[in-house]
């Protein structure tokens, strides 16, 4: 570790204190320079490996959580939904896509993740993703996924509200 101070790179270097930031995603360590005596601070985190998603054309490009808000922010365009809960989701979408442990993806994949999300979020948005995502080319299209919207919420039982009794 370089000395900001008098720039030695003494690996001699103690490290006096140690602790976890708030989040638990960084540790905070104070050092003292074996060559100068002066303290500073440094900060340490997990480097992750970089997600690739490998597209439909054969492309590859690094996962972008951006990407993801920004197809979310469309489809939930004029509904009820926060932008805190917008990158609430990409980012448990992005959690869950890592948790696979795989350094390629397929787009396909991100896309039923978002799917899934949205269909249980909200069905307008759900419709909106799902045309584009599913490339609707006509209304018939739009009818299928409505029907098969309907099915499945008469064949999955209601979530119990928040605060509601389970007596």
């Amino acid at each position: 570790m370089r000395c900001p101070f008098c720039g030695s790179h003494d690996d001699r270097n103690r490290v006096i204190d140690s602790r976890s930031s708030e989040d638990g995603a960084t540790i905070r360590r104070r050092r003292a320079c074996a060559a100068c005596g002066r303290r500073f601070t440094t900060f340490e985190r997990v480097e992750e490996a970089p997600l690739l998603v490998l597209k439909r054309d054969g492309s590859k490009e690094q996962f972008n959580l951006g990407k993801l808000v920004a197809g979310l922010e469309k489809a939930c365009k004029n509904r009820p939904i926060t932008p805190s809960r917008i990158i609430e989701i990409a980012s448990d979408i992005e959690e869950t896509v890592r948790a696979r442990g795989q350094r390629e993806i397929e787009s396909q994949e991100v896309g039923i993740e978002l799917l899934n999300a949205l269909r249980e979020l909200d069905h307008v948005a759900y419709m909106r993703f799902a045309s584009v995502y599913k490339d609707f080319q006509n209304p018939a299209d739009f009818e299928r996924e409505l029907e098969s919207l309907d099915s499945l919420d008469k064949a999955t039982p209601p979530k119990p509200r928040a605060g509601a009794s389970s007596v």
